[in-house]
Order: structure tokens, then sequence, then C-alpha cells
């Protein structure tokens, strides 16, 4: 018989029956027939290495944080296989080991369900904040809405809600679906904003588009009249400016009409200045010659000299008629600073000669004249006596006086 020696947790009889020691039992765990005692062993204790690795794994699984569910599960499982080996080693300690992963996947099972209470509680903010984001949209008011980006956002919020949905952690259901049920009635007020405003919007684009095609009739009915229509295309014009949009490519294409019809009138009207400078042009060259005799009264001082050239002028002025348009400001301009030159003549003899001011300017004088008499006989006084202050005020004072005289003469 083979003696316990052979391996301090098994042995094999003579008979090669294979037993292991477990505590102060053993009990057998196979037959290897054939073979010495090593190699029995030998087998047997390659099956408790196995066991001993899959212990090892589970212990590296539990410190990495593996689910604690999964690590008791595997735990059971291994303790069971582990009390009925038919391995050669010490199934004790591998016992202990799994016995000690039970206390651990306890503690793993808290740390995990806090971590998993934490992620719950951020995965229903980070929808919550999606679900905000869809009924900030649907609180909009559709008259201000920007739909292009409006829609844009609502896909980006909708992709948003399906990857946290997909990669996210499981929600309780009562908060899934409440969370769900605001989304989609968000979603749902927002496109029924969508389809009111758009509707509300070709309604308007139908009444825009009929009265400017109105307008086009009326524009286009304007052609036989020539420069005649210029002031009732002006007026649909700004009918036409009052009448609102139609959409960018329809009231693109209505725009096109009104202006072609409007373009024939301001032709003819073309036309019609082009003949009416070359018959104008001599009148310019008439008004042109009577500015070069205006002008000089510039520098006019005769005030009766000059208002009677003036009048001479304007009167051929008035006889000579037209001159072409682009020319009309110009000489206009010229000819009204002339006015204004001689008008500012007859303004300053008027001052000068008005009876009241001419009054008041000789009491003035006199007044002047009295105390510079005074002044002149305090002067003399001063210098008899010396007195350089005295001297000093009264020439002083006297010279203002002058000053004031001179001015008013």
């Amino acid at each position: 018989m083979a003696t316990s020696e052979q391996h301090p947790l098994g042995r094999v009889d003579d008979a090669g029956v294979v037993y292991v020691r477990v505590g102060e039992e053993e009990r057998v765990v196979g037959e290897y027939p054939g073979a010495t005692a090593e190699e029995a062993l030998a087998y047997f204790e390659r099956k408790y290495a196995d066991l001993a690795g899959q212990v090892g794994l589970l212990e590296q699984r539990a410190r990495r944080g593996a689910p604690a569910s999964d690590v008791a599960k595997a735990v059971a499982t291994l303790k069971e296989s582990v009390a009925n080996a038919n391995a050669v080693g010490d199934l004790a300690a591998l016992d202990e080991r799994l016995s000690k992963l039970s206390g651990a996947v306890e503690e793993l099972t808290e740390q995990q369900s806090a971590e998993a209470k934490a992620a719950i509680e951020q995965a229903i903010a980070e929808r919550t904040a999606i679900v905000e984001g869809v009924e900030a949209l649907a609180d909009e008011d559709p008259a201000k809405t920007q739909w292009k980006e409006a829609g844009a956002k609502l896909d980006e919020l909708f992709a948003a809600w399906q990857k946290h949905q997909h990669d996210g952690p499981r929600l309780p259901k009562n908060d899934a679906n409440e969370l769900w049920k605001r989304f989609r009635a968000a979603r749902t007020t927002l496109e029924r904003n969508r389809k009111a405003f758009f509707a509300e919007l070709d309604t308007q684009h139908r009444d825009v588009r009929a009265r400017k095609t109105e307008l086009i009739e009326r524009a286009e009915g304007l052609a036989p009249l020539g420069v005649g229509g210029i002031p009732e295309y002006r007026t649909l014009l700004d009918d036409w400016k009052r009448a609102g949009r139609a959409g960018k490519r329809t009231d693109d294409a209505l725009w096109a009409r009104f202006k072609a019809a409007g373009d024939v009138l301001y032709a003819a009207k073309a036309e019609s200045d082009a003949v009416e400078n070359e018959e104008f042009q001599q009148n310019l060259e008439q008004k042109l010659a009577l500015l070069e005799e205006a002008e000089p009264l510039l520098k006019a001082t005769d005030r009766s000299a000059a208002r009677a050239t003036l009048l001479s002028i304007q009167t051929r002025w008035d006889a000579v008629g037209k001159v072409p348009r682009d020319q009309v400001k110009t000489i206009e301009e010229r000819l009204r600073r002339v006015e204004t030159s001689v008008r500012k003549l007859d303004e300053e003899h008027w001052q000068r000669s008005n009876p009241e001011k001419k009054a008041r300017s000789e009491g003035l004088a006199a007044q002047l004249a009295d105390a510079i008499a005074k002044l002149e006989s305090e002067l003399e006084e001063a210098k008899a006596s010396g007195d350089a202050k005295a001297i000093a005020n009264a020439q002083e004072a006297l010279d203002a006086r002058k000053a004031w005289l001179g001015a008013i003469h």
C-alpha cells in the first residue's frame, strides 16, 4: 500500500485508488490503474490546479468590481465543485478562500448598489435635461421660432435620447415611462405648432401672391401710357412694399414681372429725357451766359444797381425756358447765390436806415460824446496832479468810450 507521505494531502493505495485528505478525513477521488503512484497523484493534482485557477480568476474579477450577483453565483458554483472535487490538493484552503469571497460579495453588493443608485440618479438627470430641451422648444412662440434650427435641435435631442437609452444604465420603469411621456408630448406640441405656423404662412403667401399678381397686371396695363404712367406705377410700388412677402422664390419671380412692367415706362422716360435734353441744350447755354452776367453781382456794393441788374437777368432767365434735367439743380443753385447776395445788400441798407435804430444810435452817440468830453477833462486833471493810477484809469475809460462810439457810426 502506498503511504500518506506520497503527498501531504493525498495518497494512492496498491490497487491504484487515489484519496484526498480534507481536515481529519479522507475520501476517494478516483482510480488510476496501471500507473505509478506519482503519475496518479500528478493527474489529480492537475485537476486541483485547474480548480484553484478558477478560484483565483474569480478573486480577480471581484477585485476589479465585477457585478456582485455574478460573483455570488460563481462562488456558490465553485463551493459545490470544491466540496465534490475529484482532485488532490488543499481543498479546505480553496473553500476558505471562497468563504472570504462570499463576505466580500456582501461589501461589493452594498458598494455597487450605491454606485448603481448614483448612476441611475445621474442618468435620470441627464435624460430629464434632454426632455427639458425639447419642452423649451415646444414653449417657444411659433411666430418667432426659427423652424429650421428648431428641427435640427429636435433631431439632435432625439439622437441624444436614443444614445442615452442604449448606452446608459437601465432606468426604473416608472421614471423611464414618465420621461418618455414628457418627451413625446413636447415633440407632438412642437410638430403641431410647426404645422400650424406653416399652414398660416401658406395662407398669407397665397393672399400676398394674389395681391401682387393684381398689382403686376395693373402695372403692365400702364405700358400704353408711357411716361404718363410713371406716377401711377410709383403708387403701385408703394402698394407692393406694403403687400408683404410671398416666399423667396415666388417673390423673386413676381418682382421680376413687376419690375419689367416698370422698366417699360422708365425706358420711355429715358427716350423722352434724351429728346428733351437735346432740345434744352441751347437753353442751358443761354442760362450759363446769364450766370456769367449775374455772378459779378456777388461783389457788388451798390444795392440799387445790383437789384436792377438782377431783375433784368431774372426776367430773361424765366423767358429762356427749361434746361436738361441733370443740369437744373446746378445752375439754379448758382443763381440762388447771386439772389441771396443782392438781398443781403438790401437788408444791410435797411438796418442802417431804420429810423428807430438810427434814433437809438444817435442818442447813444450823444451820451458817449458827453462821456468822452468828461473823461478827457478828468485825464487832463490827472496829468496835472501827476497821479499815475488816476491817469491810467481815465485813459482806459476814455479809450473804451471812443471804441463804442466808433462801433455805432
